[in-house]
C-alpha cells in the first residue's frame, strides 16, 4: 500500500475501533434521535434505515468542514516555517492526541474526558430545544440536525482534527475526517438500530481495551512516521 493512505487508513481504524467510545458518548443523543423517527417507521429496519443515513450523513459532512478548516490551519502553519519541520512537529502532535486516545478508551487515563464532560453537558442544554424538533418526519430534517450533532464536543473527534492539521491542506484535512466519519458508521448506525446490543458492547470491558491498544498504536506508529 502507499504509504500516502495510511493516514487516511488509520482514521478510518480510528473511527471503527472508537466506537465503544461512541457508543457511551452518543447513546443518549443516538437514542433521542432514533426516537424522533415517526413510530410507525421506527418499527420496521428498512424504514428507519434512511432517518439513521441521513442523521449520520449530517454528521460526517460536519467533520468534514471542520477537518477542511483544520488542514487549513496546518497549511499556514507550513508556510511560516519549514514544510519539513511543520510536517514533522504536526504529525507527532496527532500521534500524542492518539496515543492519549488510546488511554481514554481503554480506561487507562482519563485525561480526555474533559471534552466528554463539556460534551454532555452541552448535550444536557441541546436536548430539549433538540425534542421539539421531534419527530423528524423526512430524512432532510434528519440530515439537518445530525449536521448540528456533529459540533458536538468529543475527544475522539479532536484527537481526529489534530491529524487533519497534521494533514496540512483543506482537502487533506476534509480526506482525513471524511475517512474517520466512515469508520464510526457501523457503530452508530448499529447503535440506532440496535441498541440494546450497542449498549452491552460499550459495557464489555475486553472490548473496550483492545480499542484502546489497537488506537495506541496507530499513535505509536504516527509519532515514529514523525522521527
Amino acid at each position: 500500500m502507499d504509504g500516502q493512505w495510511l493516514p487516511y487508513l488509520a482514521a478510518f481504524a480510528s473511527g471503527l475501533f472508537g466506537g465503544v467510545h461512541c457508543i457511551g458518548m452518543c447513546g443518549g443523543i443516538v437514542g433521542t434521535l432514533t426516537l424522533g423517527i415517526p413510530s410507525k417507521r421506527r418499527m420496521h429496519f428498512f424504514t428507519q434505515l434512511p432517518f439513521h443515513i441521513a442523521y449520520n450523513s449530517g454528521r460526517i459532512l460536519s467533520y468534514i468542514i471542520a477537518g477542511a478548516v483544520m488542514g487549513g490551519i496546518g497549511m499556514l502553519l507550513a508556510g511560516i516555517m519549514p514544510v519539513y519541520v511543520a510536517q514533522r512537529a504536526l504529525l507527532a502532535a496527532a500521534g500524542v492526541f492518539m496515543l492519549l486516545l488510546g488511554l481514554y478508551i481503554g480506561g487507562w487515563w482519563r485525561i480526555l474526558g474533559v471534552t466528554e464532560r463539556l460534551g454532555n453537558g452541552i448535550w444536557k442544554r441541546l436536548e430539549p430545544r433538540a425534542r421539539r424538533l421531534l419527530p423528524i418526519n423526512n430524512p432532510r430534517g434528519a440530515f439537518i440536525v445530525g449536521a448540528v450533532w456533529g459540533w458536538i464536543p468529543c475527544g475522539l473527534v479532536y484527537a481526529m482534527l489534530a491529524n487533519a492539521v497534521a494533514a496540512g491542506s483543506p482537502a487533506g484535512g476534509a480526506g482525513i475526517m471524511l475517512a474517520f466519519g466512515l469508520g464510526t458508521l457501523p457503530n452508530l448506525v448499529g447503535m440506532g438500530l440496535l441498541a440494546g446490543a450497542a449498549a452491552h458492547l460499550a459495557r464489555s470491558t475486553i472490548a473496550q481495551r483492545v480499542a484502546g491498544v489497537i488506537i495506541f498504536g496507530f499513535g505509536v506508529w504516527t509519532i515514529w512516521s514523525a522521527i
